[in-house]
C-alpha cells in the first residue's frame, strides 16, 4: 500500500517536470503534438492488439485449453492502452512496452509468480 501512494506522488511528478522540461527544449506545440500522438497511435494500437489477443483467447477456450497467457497478454494491453491515454513521456513509454509480444514476454514469469504468492496465501481462490 505504501508503494501505491508513493506512486501517486513521485509518477505524476516526474511526469511534470518532464513535461516542463521537453515544452522548454522542443516548444510548446511539439511536446502537446507528441502527447496527442501518442494517446491516438497508442489507443489505435492497443485496439489492434487487444482484438489478437481477444481472437487467440477464445482460440484458446474453444480448444478446450487454459487460456493463462493470454489472459495475462490482455491485461497488459489494457494497462498499456491506459497508460498512453495518460499525458506523460513515461507513462507512454511503459504502455508501449506493454503492448509489444517481446516485453511482455518479458514480464509475464514476474506476473506468474505474483499469482502463484496469492494463490499459495489463499488471496486468490480457483473455483
Amino acid at each position: 500500500m505504501k508503494w501505491l501512494i508513493l506512486a501517486f506522488i513521485a509518477i505524476p511528478t516526474t511526469e511534470l517536470a518532464l513535461l516542463i522540461y521537453s515544452g522548454k527544449v522542443l516548444g510548446l506545440f511539439p511536446t502537446i503534438a507528441i502527447i496527442l500522438l501518442t494517446g491516438v497511435g497508442g489507443a489505435y494500437f492497443a485496439k489492434k492488439q487487444g482484438m489478437k489477443v481477444w481472437k487467440e483467447f477464445q482460440y484458446r477456450l474453444a480448444a478446450m485449453e487454459t487460456p493463462g497467457n493470454a489472459l495475462i497478454d490482455g491485461v497488459c494491453i489494457f494497462f498499456g492502452g491506459i497508460l498512453l491515454l495518460m499525458p506523460g513521456f513515461l507513462t507512454d513509454i511503459c504502455g508501449l512496452l506493454l503492448l509489444f509480444k517481446g516485453p511482455r514476454n518479458l514480464i509475464r514469469p514476474f506476473i506468474h509468480r505474483w499469482i502463484y504468492k496469492k494463490m499459495k496465501n489463499g488471496r486468490i481462490m480457483m473455483m
